[in-house]
């Protein structure tokens, strides 16, 4: 975890140039964020520097949203303009909330690149209220175009983490394997195939 955390500090000045070539699929993500999060108080784990939480802030009661990288938070402060939004280094196998802390939980293209993703499941599952939703947008790299592997070989070379090679199919049934129920999920066209998953407790 170590080596993935250094990554990502080494990479934060860099990391929203990286994120502009899919601009478009960003703005449709944040239009089917705005309505969930409305009025709510949210948790965004692997926030990066913040775009995700800077673009729906003003839909939420109040967002926390946390990264692992001392570096991306540094970033994710520098232009924040909202009293309802708190950015803080935190680890997502082992948060600092109570439980039932939140009504939605973002974990927006994190859960192929941890290790054990299923253990940063349980954790949110513990500070998610019992009737909160987890969004879960994932890039699904097993169903993409060649250029889209010859992409990712390359990323890898560079030291980019990614231990989960899931088509969409794949995610969705590792949440619903993991105790989540799917109730909305769709496909956004991006550098890689992106999953956008709406998903509750899985109940019993």
């Amino acid at each position: 975890m170590q080596k993935h955390k250094d990554f990502w500090d080494k990479n934060a000045g860099r990391y929203d140039r990286f994120m502009r070539k899919d601009a478009a699929a960003y703005e449709r993500l944040y239009e089917l964020l705005c309505p969930v999060v409305r009025h709510k108080t949210v948790l965004e784990l692997a926030t990066g520097t913040g775009l995700i939480a800077k673009n729906i802030v003003n839909a939420a009661a109040h967002i926390e949203a946390t990264d692992a990288s001392p570096e991306m938070i540094i970033e994710a402060k520098r232009d924040n303009q909202s009293a309802k939004l708190h950015f803080s280094v935190q680890d997502m196998f082992h948060l600092p909330y109570a439980d039932k802390s939140f009504d939605v939980a973002i974990v927006s293209n994190a859960l192929h690149i941890v290790p054990q993703p299923e253990k940063a499941l349980v954790e949110i599952r513990r500070v998610l209220k019992d009737d909160g939703m987890l969004i879960a947008p994932t890039f699904t790299h097993a169903e993409n175009s060649f250029s889209g592997k010859v992409r990712a070989f390359f990323m890898k070379l560079a030291g980019f983490p990614l231990y989960s090679r899931w088509t969409s199919e794949e995610y969705l049934a590792f949440l619903r394997q993991n105790g989540w129920t799917v109730q909305k999920s769709t496909v956004l066209r991006a550098s890689f195939p992106l999953a956008y998953t709406e998903c509750v407790k899985l109940e019993g």
